[in-house]
């Protein structure tokens, strides 16, 4: 878990990097950042966890070659079959970290981007490429690839995407009150969705939402299917959204969450209001 006052800090500090861009434009950056992040810690937990169990002799994975140990802690089939992302070399957070001071940081993390979501399919169109055209300078995008660098998405598979999810959720919130009434667009208020899903009571079945937004109402269900006894996976999870920008919100949302979804086909540009 994290608490309160490490958001408040964290977001203080993303907040004071932002400078005069628009806080419309800035949530992109720093979501997508936190999203690699994320995947990045995830598939460097489950490749430590490989290593140790290919040299354990009594582990079921165990390789007695070295050479081979190796070669098979970049065989992606390990990751994909304990739903862990695979992050390719140049996407890895230790890579972006240690380019955060090139002057083409934008380029390095829009490339990281693009070979992650070439590598797995269920990312296909949901991560916005922006970073190279951003008006951050880059040494400031830079400064905010350190500041991401300190929260840690590691440790019990749950009590990451717990962490994760509270960050995630938070920034965007922060983001919203940033934009004032536009923010309205893209977000409801965690307590607003929390009330609107209690009257629902979404125990099992479907649960849409023609107006999706960043996906808030979808995750309050899941929270109240398992607070209530049943098993994540048991609502079938359909959605709208006409902004092709908040559209991969949602989507990464969910799909950072694990949660199996149905958002239609992206909108175009020219759909969005």
């Amino acid at each position: 878990m994290i608490d309160n006052v490490t958001k408040r800090a964290l977001w203080a500090a993303a907040d004071k990097l932002r400078s005069n861009m628009d806080a419309a434009e800035y949530k992109h950056i720093v979501l997508g950042l936190i999203f690699l992040k994320y995947v990045s810690d995830a598939f460097a937990e489950r490749r430590a966890e490989l290593a140790r169990r290919f040299a354990d002799p009594n582990d079921d994975y165990f390789i007695e070659d070295v050479a081979t140990r190796a070669k098979d802690l970049e065989e992606r089939d390990y990751y994909t079959q304990a739903n862990v992302f695979w992050v390719p070399e140049k996407g890895r957070w230790e890579y972006l970290r240690d380019s955060a001071k090139q002057p083409n940081i934008g380029k390095v993390i829009d490339d990281a981007l693009a070979e992650i979501e070439s590598e797995n399919p269920r990312l296909k169109s949901i991560l916005d490429k922006r970073f190279a055209r951003t008006q951050l300078e880059p040494g400031t995008l830079g400064a905010l690839v350190d500041l991401i660098s300190s929260i840690g998405f590691t440790g019990n598979g749950h009590k990451a995407v717990d962490v994760l999810g509270q960050v995630y959720e938070y920034f965007l919130g922060q983001f919203a009150n940033a934009e004032g009434k536009k923010g309205g667009q893209f977000y409801t208020p965690a307590s607003v969705a929390r009330v609107l899903v209690d009257v629902l009571a979404p125990h099992k079945g479907k649960v849409y939402d023609p107006c999706c937004g960043s996906g808030g109402m979808f995750v309050q269900s899941e929270k109240f299917v398992e607070s209530h006894g049943g098993r994540f996976g048991d609502l079938s999870i359909y959605g709208q959204e006409s902004n092709p920008t908040t559209w991969r919100l949602v989507a990464m949302n969910l799909v950072i969450r694990g949660m199996d979804f149905n958002l239609g086909k992206e909108p175009a540009l020219n759909e969005a209001h």
